[in-house]
């Protein structure tokens, strides 16, 4: 499973976000500035379709909101 975290570092809820996969110690998640990376903005929108982070990106499927992204990593161990 690919997981994506499309992110920026001084966003209160990627925060909440990035406490959580410290917490579950989750190494599985690749981390996307949209601040640092245009590149990264733009898959941002095209396929999420609106700017707004966190986004996780599920094997290419946008998951949004803090605690919805923190509850699917809860129920979803990091697979070893």
């Amino acid at each position: 499973m690919k997981l994506e975290l499309y992110k920026f570092d001084t966003c209160p809820y990627c925060v909440r976000v990035f406490d959580a996969i410290k917490r579950l110690g989750r190494t599985d998640i690749e981390m996307h500035d949209v601040m640092k990376s245009e590149e990264d903005f733009k898959r941002l929108m095209e396929i999420g379709g609106k700017d707004q982070v966190p986004c996780l990106f599920i094997d290419g499927k946008p998951l949004y909101e803090s605690l919805d992204i923190i509850d699917w990593l809860e129920k979803h161990p990091q697979e070893k």
